[in-house]
């Protein structure tokens, strides 16, 4: 468990950025969320890249394009709480997933 949270550490720490972007936050947080989920999602997408997964490419590629903050996408915050649990979804299921086949 110990080397489970040392080599997937960014993904959990957007997994709790993207569910607490569900309470009534500052807009500070958004921005930071936005640098923090566009990173690790762009980082999964080059690692799947690498291990010739296409569709977690596309995915994580597609999420880090839709919070990149340097030409932002501007929705309703009941969408952005939407896309921020399907987020926070696919990371875990992706998250879990690749932990099930190392064991």
């Amino acid at each position: 468990m110990k080397n489970f949270i040392k080599q997937n550490w960014f993904k959990i720490i957007a997994i709790v950025f993207l569910f607490g972007a569900l309470a009534n936050n500052p807009y500070s947080y958004y921005q930071l969320l936005r640098w923090v989920v566009m990173i690790v999602a762009g980082y999964t997408a080059y690692n799947a890249y690498k291990d010739k997964k296409n569709n977690e490419v596309w995915i994580f590629g597609i999420m880090a394009v839709l919070f990149n903050p340097i030409i932002p996408f501007y929705l309703q915050k009941n969408t952005w709480q939407l896309i921020d649990i399907v987020s926070a979804i696919l990371f875990l299921i992706f998250l879990f997933k690749k932990y099930d086949k190392q064991n």
